[in-house]
C-alpha cells in the first residue's frame, strides 16, 4: 500500500513539473478536457436549476390534480383544429361537478383574463397577471398568506371587490406586504379591497411568478366578461380524495360531462380531462432530452480534451525515456512504471476537470447575482460527475502512454535518453 501511496506522490509531482515546465503546451492539452467538464457540469445543472424551478412553481399543486377544459396539457389524437372549436367548460358544470361526483375534495372555477394596470391613488403597477378563482383555490394549491387572509365562502358567492395580491404587486403599490392589508386599489374602473398578499415566492420563468399575480373572485369577473369569452380559458380544477383510483376518477368525470353536454355514444369527448401527472411527465421528458443533447454535444470537447491529455503524456515518456530506463535497471516492475504514468494522467485530467467545475460555479454565482430570482444549483452529485468523468478521460488517455512506458527496454532505454 506504502509503494501505491509513493507512486500517486512521485506522478503528482511529475504532474505539477510538466504543468509549471511546459505551460503552453500544458495549458493547451488541458483546454480541451476543462472546457468539455464546463460544458457537462453546465448542462447538467442548468437542466437541474430549470427543472427544480418548474417543479417549485408546481409543487404547491398535488399530481393527481385534474383540470379539465377545452385545450389538451399532452398531445392528443384529435386534430388541433377540431379541439379548438369545443366550448368551454361552464360556471354551472363546475357547480354540477361540486355536487355530484364522488371522492372529490375541492374544485374550483377558473379564469384567467388580461393583463391589466392596477392602481392606487399614488402609484401603479402594469403587465400585472389577474386570475379570477372561487374561495376552494386555496384548498387545491397551497398558497401561503403573508399578510391577512383568502377568500371566503360567500365572499365568492356573492363575487366581492376583494383581492389577494402578490408580493411584487404590494411592494409598488405600497412599500411593503404589511401596509397592503385594508387598502384600495383600481381594477376595472372599480376598487377592490385588498385582504391578502401572498408570501414571496421569487421569479423564473418571467412574470408568471405569483409574486406578480393578483386574485380576484370568479363571480366578479363572470359580471365584466360574461360565460362564453373564450380569452379567459375557463377551467374547472379538481382535488380528489387521497389514495383513490385515478384512472375510475378520471372515467366518472368523463361520464359527468358527456351526460352535462348530451354527446351520444359515437360523439368524441368536447373537453379534456388533464391530470397534473402528464404536466410533471412532460417537464421530465424535456429535461432528459435537453441532457442527452448537451451531454452529446459536451462529448466532443471531452474527446478533444482526452487528446490533449494523452499527448502530454507521449511527450512526458520521451523526455523521461533515460530515467525509466533507470528506474527499470534499479529493478523498477513494468508495474511500477505503468501506475506512475497513469496516475500522472489521471491528476492532470482531474485538475483540468476542477478547472472546469470552479468556472461554472463561478458562472452561476455571476448568474446568480445578475437575475437576483433565479437559483442555479451545482449539486454536490454534479460535482461528483465531473470529477468521475475526469478521472475516466485520464485512465482512458493516460492507458497507452503508460503502456508503451512500462514496455520499455531498459538498456535501450537509457542509450535513446543519453
Amino acid at each position: 500500500m506504502l509503494t501505491y501511496f509513493r507512486i500517486l506522490k512521485e506522478s503528482f509531482n511529475f504532474a505539477i513539473n510538466a504543468l509549471i515546465n511546459h505551460k503552453f503546451r500544458s495549458f493547451l492539452s488541458l483546454l480541451g478536457i476543462t472546457i468539455g467538464i464546463f460544458s457537462v457540469i453546465l448542462v447538467l445543472a442548468g437542466v437541474d436549476s430549470l427543472k427544480q424551478e418548474i417543479e417549485g412553481s408546481l409543487s404547491g399543486i398535488d399530481k393527481n390534480t385534474v383540470i379539465v377544459m377545452r385545450f389538451p396539457f399532452t398531445p392528443t389524437d384529435i386534430p388541433q383544429w377540431k379541439w379548438q372549436q369545443f366550448p368551454d367548460v361552464t360556471y354551472d358544470e363546475y357547480r354540477s361537478i361540486k355536487r355530484n361526483t364522488p371522492n372529490l375534495e375541492a374544485a374550483t372555477f377558473v379564469m384567467q383574463v388580461p393583463l391589466k394596470i392596477i392602481k392606487t391613488d399614488h402609484a401603479s403597477a402594469s403587465n400585472v397577471n389577474i386570475a379570477s378563482i372561487t374561495y376552494e383555490y386555496a384548498d387545491i394549491e397551497e398558497l401561503k398568506i403573508a399578510q391577512g387572509r383568502f377568500f371566503t365562502e360567500s365572499e365568492s358567492d356573492r363575487g366581492s371587490t376583494l383581492i389577494v395580491i402578490g408580493d411584487e404587486i404590494a411592494n409598488s403599490l405600497f412599500g411593503s406586504a404589511k401596509q397592503a392589508i385594508g387598502r384600495k386599489v383600481k381594477l376595472y374602473g372599480r376598487k377592490f379591497t385588498v385582504i391578502g398578499v401572498l408570501k414571496k415566492e421569487g421569479a423564473a420563468l418571467g412574470d408568471y411568478s405569483k409574486d406578480n399575480f393578483v386574485l380576484i373572485l370568479t363571480n366578479f369577473a363572470r359580471k365584466i366578461y360574461g360565460d362564453n369569452n373564450r380569452t379567459t380559458f375557463p377551467r374547472i380544477i379538481i382535488k380528489p380524495k387521497k389514495g383513490i383510483d385515478m384512472a375510475e376518477f378520471r372515467a366518472i368525470l368523463t361520464q359527468r360531462f358527456r351526460l352535462m353536454r348530451g354527446l351520444k355514444p359515437d360523439n368524441v369527448d368536447t373537453f379534456f380531462v388533464n391530470q397534473m401527472k402528464g404536466v410533471t411527465d412532460v417537464v421530465d421528458n424535456i429535461t432528459s432530452t435537453l441532457n442527452q443533447v448537451g451531454l452529446l454535444i459536451s462529448s466532443f470537447s471531452l474527446l478533444v480534451g482526452g487528446f490533449g491529455i494523452a499527448n502530454i503524456m507521449f511527450m512526458s515518456v520521451k523526455e523521461r525515456t533515460n530515467l525509466i530506463g533507470i528506474q527499470k535497471s534499479l529493478g523498477a516492475k513494468n508495474k511500477f512504471i505503468l501506475l506512475q504514468f497513469l496516475f500522472e494522467a489521471v491528476i492532470l485530467a482531474i485538475i483540468g476537470g476542477l478547472i472546469g467545475i470552479f468556472l461554472v460555479f463561478s458562472v452561476f454565482w455571476l448568474a446568480s447575482q445578475l437575475t437576483g430570482e433565479f437559483e442555479f444549483i451545482l449539486s454536490s452529485a454534479n460535482i461528483l460527475i465531473g470529477t468521475v468523468v475526469s478521472l475516466v478521460i485520464g485512465l482512458i488517455s493516460g492507458i497507452l502512454p503508460a503502456v508503451s512506458a512500462s514496455r520499455l527496454n531498459p538498456v535501450e532505454a537509457i542509450r535513446k535518453g543519453m
